[in-house]
């Protein structure tokens, strides 16, 4: 009976070896889970730990978990700096862009032979608002820089708008924005409406907008503060004072709504705080810093035969004007090159033409004309020359954004009346000039052209700020302003 026993407790015996070592591992693997190692993530040389022989001599348990829990705390900052996500490069520069209907815009240009009342606007809406691509014959005024095109005065709306486009920090979320964008072709449709046709017409296509922009949720945020809008032409072609037909371009910027908008335009008037002018479009659109340079370097080196230079037609009909004057004292002057834009005007519309007297001349001549502001200005200092002014409103009052403080770091003010009365040579007064100041200014012209030129947002990148870049950071900054006033104090 004992044996028949004993042969009975042999396969639980057997039994009773298999589960010990799974009931083991069971209670090992519970400890672990309970207990994990610490094991910092982190990345560190091999030097960063102690050997082991150090490490047995020279350590006790107190030690060891000072350590373990300062491990820890490291790998816990590690995780968290490798988890976190990065800065937002776009924080405070965010543009959100109505989606117009395509009235505002894209419609005004199916009517391209007519967007201009002089001249037909087809060719020069081409590339973007651009114009046509110059080519770069050798040794001609473009030879050995890209970027120049044949660019109409008042295509600002549409390259702003193409420029936007290209913007790194659009957002679909106004509330997000910083600033609001209108993409509303204003100086093109006054353009094509501004001799021949009534006020209702002038005044149709801005009525229409503000009534949109009243409908919309992002109006209301700040009644429109945060809106702006590209009007590339001068601001008296959009305030005109009354219904009457005779009276001349519209009234865009007399109505309620774009009085509380930031308007860009070509030039501002007088007592006008919403209104902000901004470059006129030059021949030059860069798109990347080579093209800069060399263009920059071809100017530094020019030869400047003529001491100053006049682009431009006399004005016989304007009794104040100093045309008159300056043609006489630059015809009478060997040292002067004229454009006479009156007798040849085919030479005041050849981009070669011009820039190329601006190259060869030392001082540029900006005398008022129709306005006071003129694009020959931004023309001649593209080419490094040094402009000279006869009234503050040309410049010195203008492009607060764009132009130094510091005016004459960077141009000659002669006032007009001298110069209409006949007390100042304008040859001897810039003749006087030492040479030294005159290389000072015009560097820093050279300096300032990527800041007034509208750069191709079809190439590369330019390291500098262009035009369109420094007009977007001063609406951010004027919308800031008026965030802050417009926000009830706590």
């Amino acid at each position: 009976m004992a044996v028949q026993s004993l042969s009975n407790a042999a396969p639980s015996g057997r039994l009773f070896w298999y589960v010990l070592p799974v009931a083991a591992l069971l209670c090992i693997t519970f400890l672990y889970i309970q207990y994990p190692l610490r094991i910092p993530f982190t990345v560190t040389t091999a030097t960063s730990y102690p050997s082991a022989a150090t490490h047995v001599r020279g350590s006790n348990d107190s030690h060891n978990s000072s350590s373990d829990n300062s491990r820890e705390k490291n790998g816990e900052a590690a995780v968290a700096a490798a988890i976190q996500p990065p800065p937002d490069t776009c924080a405070g520069r965010y543009i959100y862009v109505y989606d117009l209907p395509s009235r505002f815009n894209k419609n005004i240009l199916d009517d391209c032979s007519n967007l201009c009342t002089w001249s037909n606007m087809t060719e020069f809406v081409s590339n973007g608002g651009l114009g046509p691509r110059l080519g770069r014959s050798r040794g001609g005024v473009f030879s050995g820089s890209g970027g120049w095109y044949a660019t109409d005065q008042f295509a600002l709306d549409l390259i702003f708008y193409n420029r936007m486009k290209e913007y790194a920090c659009l957002t679909n979320d106004s509330s997000r924005a910083s600033a609001v964008y209108v993409p509303f072709f204003a100086g093109l449709d006054i353009g094509r409406h501004l001799l021949g046709y009534n006020t209702s017409v002038r005044d149709s296509a801005s009525l229409d907008l503000v009534g949109w922009l009243r409908s919309r949720p992002e109006w209301g945020a700040m009644d429109g503060r945060d809106h702006f809008l590209v009007a590339g032409r001068i601001w008296s072609d959009f305030r005109r004072y009354s219904d009457s037909d005779l009276d001349w371009g519209n009234k865009l910027l007399r109505l309620p709504e774009a009085m509380n908008m930031s308007v860009l335009v070509l030039e501002t008037g007088p007592w006008n705080d919403t209104d902000i002018s901004v470059p006129y479009p030059t021949y030059f659109h860069p798109s990347n810093d080579g093209e800069v340079l060399s263009w920059q370097k071809k100017i530094r080196k020019a030869e400047r035969h003529w001491l100053f230079s006049f682009a431009g037609a006399p004005r016989p009909s304007q009794a104040d004007s100093i045309r008159g004057r300056i043609f006489e004292q630059c015809r009478a002057s060997r040292r002067c090159r004229l454009l006479d834009c009156g007798s040849k005007p085919g030479d005041c519309h050849s981009p070669r033409s011009v820039i190329g007297a601006f190259r060869s001349t030392s001082f540029c001549l900006q005398p008022p004309g129709d306005s006071f502001t003129r694009r020959s200005m931004f023309d001649s200092m593209v080419a490094g020359c040094v402009p000279v002014f006869f009234h503050p409103g040309s410049a010195y009052v203008q492009y607060r954004w764009h132009l130094p403080r510091n005016h004459s770091s960077y141009s000659v003010f002669i006032p007009e009346e001298e110069v209409r009365e006949g007390k100042v040579s304008i040859e001897e007064t810039l003749g006087r000039i030492p040479e030294g100041e005159v290389r000072a200014m015009r560097e820093k012209v050279i300096k300032m052209i990527p800041r007034l030129v509208y750069a191709d947002p079809k190439g590369g990148e330019m390291t500098a700020k262009d035009a369109f870049e420094v007009a977007v950071e001063g609406v951010i900054e004027r919308v800031g302003r008026l965030r802050k006033e417009t926000t009830p104090h706590e």
